[in-house]
């Protein structure tokens, strides 16, 4: 079996913000060697998300509208969560909606992908230093 591991590094500028990370993927399982098996990204922070969608921006403004409507940034005060001195409690709430992380099917050293799939890296609390993992395993 064989196995590779790589970290994306991101500092999204605003608060909530969407990168499309779908070439860096597949150049790490291009590399990997990788022919038959299963590529993992994951958000290593809870307040941000990888989840697998379109890449058309009417989309990404509906994404950010809606989740916007769903855990409104403020009032700050709205959420318990903040209580502790933080003010991204909606944040949390944001990225557990969008999800932690997708596996995607490697097939013939290629991602797998549906008609226009792509990956994101989805930023709730932007404005500082976070990390996507890559693993990709298989023979």
């Amino acid at each position: 079996m064989k196995s590779l591991t790589e970290y994306l590094e991101f500092n999204v500028p605003e608060r909530v913000g969407f990168v499309n990370i779908t070439d860096q993927v597949a150049d790490a399982v291009r590399r990997s060697g990788v022919k038959e098996g299963l590529c993992l990204v994951n958000a290593m922070h809870i307040t941000a998300s990888v989840f697998i969608n379109d890449d058309e921006p009417g989309l990404h403004a509906d994404y950010q509208d809606w989740l916007e409507a769903l855990a409104p940034h403020e009032p700050t005060s709205r959420y318990r969560h903040n209580r502790t001195g933080e003010d991204n409690g909606d944040a949390h709430l944001k990225r557990q909606v969008m999800g932690r992380e997708v596996v995607i099917a490697v097939t013939q050293g290629r991602l797998d992908f549906g008609p226009w799939e792509q990956i994101f890296y989805g930023e709730f609390d932007g404005r500082r230093r976070k990390r996507v993992l890559i693993k990709v395993i298989g023979e």
